[in-house]
């Protein structure tokens, strides 16, 4: 668990009936969307609304998935690059990777 590097701790609702991890920002919805294979989950799309822009509440957001993915014990497969880039500036997580796959 990395919590001493999660600067925010949000609430996150994992609707798995939409297959994402959600979040509210002033109201609206801020998303992840992901699919599972085994005890695999790969992350595949950030969805937020209009005009936001805030690469830190992102990171955090991701930041906060990644915990769960520690709780869970799963490994993550980051299909977006964004993601990607995300593991490339956080290698704490790293070892959520699946074996076989460099960043």
């Amino acid at each position: 668990m990395n919590d001493a590097l999660i600067s925010e701790k949000m609430e996150i609702k994992d609707n798995t009936f939409a297959r994402q991890f959600e979040t509210l920002v002033d109201g609206k919805l801020i998303s992840v969307e992901y699919s599972f294979q085994e005890k695999k989950i790969f992350l595949t799309r950030i969805n937020t609304f209009d005009g936001f822009e805030d690469e830190d509440f992102i990171n955090d957001l991701l930041k906060n998935i990644m915990e769960i993915a520690y709780e869970r014990k799963l490994k993550v497969v980051p299909i977006l690059p964004k993601i990607a880039l995300f593991f490339r500036k956080n290698t704490s997580y790293k070892d959520l990777l699946p074996p076989g796959i460099k960043i």
